[in-house]
């Protein structure tokens, strides 16, 4: 068996981000830029000022067709795919039977019997194993896409791509199409800003790149700050902020699903869901913000005054934009109403943490 370095897939532009003199690192199975020479601090910046170009070609679309592909969705996820309007997009789930999270996903209906499923990298086979799982009792066809994926997030990447010529710029949140063959855009994202998501295939990518570094606004920001963006923005990292030992309603998401797809209650989980929202949560995902200029990581223990565990920290960083630490996580939710002092044990050092509303920045969606 080779090492793991050799065992990472590397991204259809992986050329191009060595000319650009990225970093390395492996995440999901894939060789991922992690950061490039402006650094991960001023790439961050970058996005929430200007427009920052990031290669998610790691991500996995599925175009789902096909007469049985709504009742499919429907099933799979706790979602009504019929009720959604054509290119409208609607962040659902997986769940298992127990309303465990298997993964976040964006679905996006492209026309009658066609929807576009946008899935993490991690989860890629597995995700592709269960909808097909699903799918064997309805009539529709699965496609795994190979393309490239980009997005462009800031607030001037509207800007940017309307003045290189790209159509979809008038695209409200949450909304997709396939702007021609074999490309799917939408207006959406993982920073909390305005921005777009485009799948292409990897012989137009290269020209698509090229013509966005055209416009100086633009620079690459690799996976770090991405993580650093999404982290402000209140957004979860599957494997980190919701995995299967979480269900919607610890991780505070049962506002994406609607009151009607409740009732009818059709979709796998949907008996432990709503037994869950019911009975209520013993924890609540949290934003939680540290004294002082230390990080705390994922997977830090959090404890009351006696030393009793009270939590956990699930995602974890520095905000370049808030100027502080930043982290999310689990807290008990006795220990919420009670108010009382919560600590993070980092290397045998308390550090006091408090609890902080999420996001840490302003979501600053084009809302059309």
């Amino acid at each position: 068996m080779g090492n793991e370095e050799e065992q990472l897939k590397s991204l259809p532009l992986d050329d191009l981000h060595k000319a650009a003199g990225a970093r390395f690192g492996g995440f999901a199975g894939w060789s991922m830029p992690i950061t490039y020479p402006l650094g991960v601090m001023k790439e961050h910046l970058h996005a929430r000022e200007n427009a920052g170009l990031f290669d998610i070609s790691h991500m996995q679309l599925f175009d789902v067709s096909g007469p049985g592909a709504t009742a499919l969705l429907s099933r799979a996820c706790p979602l009504d795919a019929g009720a959604l309007q054509s290119g409208q997009s609607k962040y659902t789930f997986f769940l298992d039977e127990q309303a465990g999270i298997l993964d976040d996903l964006i679905v996006t209906r492209l026309g009658a019997a066609h929807y576009m499923v946008v899935a993490n990298a991690g989860n890629a086979a597995a995700d592709e194993a269960h909808l097909r799982g699903v799918a064997k009792d309805f009539d529709c066809k699965i496609d795994a896409l190979d393309r490239v994926f980009l997005a462009i997030q800031g607030p001037q990447a509207a800007d940017v791509l309307h003045k290189a010529g790209i159509a979809g710029t008038e695209l409200a949140f949450m909304h997709g199409f396939e702007p021609k063959p074999g490309w799917f855009m939408s207006r959406s994202g993982y920073t909390g800003e305005d921005g777009f998501e485009i799948a292409l295939p990897a012989t137009d990518a290269g020209e698509l790149a090229e013509t966005l570094f055209k416009d100086e606004r633009v620079a690459w920001v690799g996976l770090a700050a991405r993580d650093s963006l999404r982290l402000e923005a209140g957004l979860c990292l599957h494997g980190h902020d919701i995995t299967p030992d979480f269900n919607p309603v610890d991780a505070g998401l049962t506002w994406a699903i609607g009151k009607a797809v409740r009732e009818k209650a059709g979709f796998i989980g949907a008996k432990a869901l709503l037994e869950k929202i019911a009975s209520g949560s013993a924890r609540k995902r949290v934003g939680l913000k540290p004294d002082g200029r230390q990080p705390v990581r994922s997977e830090t223990v959090l404890i009351d005054a006696d030393g009793k565990h009270v939590g956990i920290v699930t995602s974890g960083g520095f905000g370049p934009s808030a100027g502080h630490p930043v982290a999310m996580g689990y807290v008990n939710k006795d220990i919420l109403a009670a108010t009382v002092p919560i600590f993070a044990e980092v290397r045998g050092n308390r550090i006091p943490v408090h609890i902080h509303p999420l996001p840490f920045t302003p979501h600053r969606y084009h809302k059309g």
